[in-house]
C-alpha cells in the first residue's frame, strides 16, 4: 500500500529531474530516469527525496552515484539541488556525441545546482575531462554550460584531507601527422 501512495511522488520527481537538460546530451532529457537505492524517503510537501544505500541515478549518458543522494525541488516542481554524499560520490556526463568518454567528477560531497547549471565537488574533489586533463583540490566548481572549472579551498566546509594546493594534469595536444 505504501508504494501506491509514494508512486505519484516518485513520478513527479522523475519528471522534474527529466527537465534538467544541462546534465546530459540534448536527447538525454527525453530518456527514462532510473533510480536504484536500498531505501527511499519521500516528502512531497517539502519537495525532498532522500535515497540511501549505494544510490545510482541514470538518465541517458548522465550518471550520479553516492551512499546518500538527496533531491530537492522548487515550488514549481523543478529540481533545485541534487546532493550526493559518498566515499567517493561520483558524477559523469557526456559533453557531446563525439566524446569517447564522459566528463567525470568525484568528491565526498557533490552538489548539482540545477538552476545555475553548476556542480560543486567538495573534499577530495577531482574532475577528469574526456581527453585526460584533470583538476584536484579541496573544492571544485564546474559550470556545465560553459564547461569551466574553478578549483580552490573549501572555505567553510570540513574536509577529510586538506589540500593547500591545486593539482592539475594537462595532456599534450596531439600533432597532426
Amino acid at each position: 500500500m505504501r508504494l501506491v501512495k509514494t508512486l505519484p511522488i516518485l513520478l513527479s520527481l522523475g519528471a522534474a529531474l527529466g527537465s534538467v537538460s544541462a546534465w546530459a546530451l540534448p536527447n538525454d532529457s527525453q530518456q527514462e530516469i532510473h533510480i536504484a537505492a536500498d531505501d527511499a524517503q519521500l516528502d512531497d510537501k517539502q519537495g525532498v527525496a532522500t535515497y540511501t544505500g549505494t544510490v545510482i541515478i541514470t538518465q541517458g549518458s548522465m550518471k550520479i552515484t553516492g551512499n546518500t543522494v538527496t533531491l530537492t525541488r522548487t515550488s514549481s516542481g523543478d529540481i533545485d539541488v541534487v546532493t550526493s554524499v559518498g566515499n567517493l560520490a561520483y558524477f559523469e556526463q557526456k559533453q557531446s556525441l563525439s566524446d569517447a568518454k564522459p566528463m567525470q567528477g568525484y568528491g565526498k560531497t557533490i552538489q548539482y545546482h540545477a538552476q545555475q547549471n553548476r556542480i560543486v565537488l567538495i573534499d577530495q574533489a577531482k574532475v577528469v575531462s574526456p581527453d585526460g586533463n584533470s583538476t584536484e583540490g579541496e573544492k571544485i566548481t564546474y559550470d556545465t554550460v560553459k564547461q569551466i572549472a574553478n578549483a580552490g579551498r573549501a572555505n567553510g566546509n570540513k574536509v577529510t584531507a586538506p589540500r593547500p594546493r591545486i593539482d592539475m594534469v594537462i595532456q599534450p595536444k596531439k600533432k597532426a601527422e
